[in-house]
């Protein structure tokens, strides 16, 4: 297939380079023009992937309607804040013909939308029957090793899900499908704000225990939101929900994970966020997460503590507190 990538992160990097090695005809749009330069003579993502030799076959562009034209399946893999802004961009450019796939991660701010109901605003209700989201426990730097991994794509359309499913699935890659776009989506977004809680914990010098509660709590939260908004309750047991939460609160090499432990080490958000290169989602996930909860009426205490400690300067060891000291009641 003929495939065009927007977003040159580590993770649209990672899979543009996985599905150029299975053999499809990819470019990857490169919103840094300098890194556009040079990673075709370089054929290395010095700036969010370092280290890793891309395939030979990947091509590069900065314009984003090279990227897109002629492209019959569209992986979008930006930030999921500028997800609206990217696809509107592309829009001209796209077949009424092609798949449509988002990698992106997050809920919008301001709309509270996921990013299937951000494509379908920019684009109509007809781009949903021709789209896809892909989520699951997958770090970028793991799945460029080609260590086994699995992950799940929704869609409403199952032939489209079985296209996306083939066209992304290799020896290392392994791809279910399923029809739970609002639960793989908020799988892959509440996660992060989870996985801030979990590296809190950690950077407070807490254990396992705390850990493993954080992580089932965290679930329920989840599961409360999802099934309010529409999800199927089985979603958040597979890939796209306990699978991809598990993974980021406790890999080290999670984002969100790894400023929630310098939180819970004391050191202020805004220092944090200077000092690294990439996004961390679940920062202004927590946000849309805690309104959007609010406007669904769930209790979500994680996702609240969380809300205070980034936007309210409350002390991480406080919200732990007031988290243990809540009104006992059954599981």
């Amino acid at each position: 297939m003929k495939i065009g990538v927007l977003g040159a992160g580590s993770w649209g990097t990672t899979l543009a380079h996985l599905l150029a090695g299975v053999g499809h005809q990819v470019c990857l749009w490169v919103y840094e023009k300098d890194l556009a330069e040079r990673l075709p003579a370089r054929r290395e993502n010095d700036l969010y992937l370092p280290g890793v030799q891309l395939a030979e076959t990947l091509s590069y562009s900065n314009d984003i309607g090279t990227a897109t034209a002629d492209a019959e399946l569209l992986l979008l893999v930006p930030p999921s804040q500028v997800l609206r802004r990217v696809f509107t961009a592309a829009l001209p450019y796209l077949s009424p013909r092609s798949l449509v796939v988002s990698a992106s991660k997050g809920i919008e701010n301001d709309s509270l939308q996921l990013m299937s109901e951000v494509l379908e605003d920019v684009a109509g209700t007809e781009i949903l029957q021709r789209s896809a989201f892909l989520s699951g426990p997958s770090f970028a730097r793991e799945v460029a090793a080609e260590m086994p991994t699995a992950v799940a794509v929704a869609a409403l359309d199952d032939a489209v899900a079985g296209q996306v499913q083939a066209a992304f699935s290799s020896d290392a890659f392994r791809v279910y499908t399923n029809n739970d776009i609002v639960g793989v989506e908020l799988g892959g977004a509440l996660k992060n704000v989870i996985a801030l809680a979990a590296g809190v914990s950690d950077g407070l010098g807490f254990g396992h225990n705390t850990r493993a509660a954080l992580i089932t709590r965290g679930l329920a939260e989840i599961t409360r939101i999802g099934l309010a908004k529409g999800a199927v309750q089985s979603t958040f047991s597979g890939l796209a929900g306990m699978g991809d939460l598990v993974l980021t609160c406790t890999g080290d090499l999670s984002r969100n994970r790894t400023v929630g432990m310098e939180l819970g080490r004391g050191r202020s958000l805004d220092d944090i966020l200077s000092g690294m290169q990439m996004v961390a989602e679940g920062v202004k996930t927590t946000l849309s997460a805690r309104q959007l909860a609010q406007k669904l009426g769930i209790d979500a205490p994680i996702v609240e503590q969380m809300y205070q400690i980034l936007y309210q300067d409350k002390s991480a060891r406080q919200a732990v507190i007031d988290l243990m000291q809540r009104d006992l009641k059954a599981e």
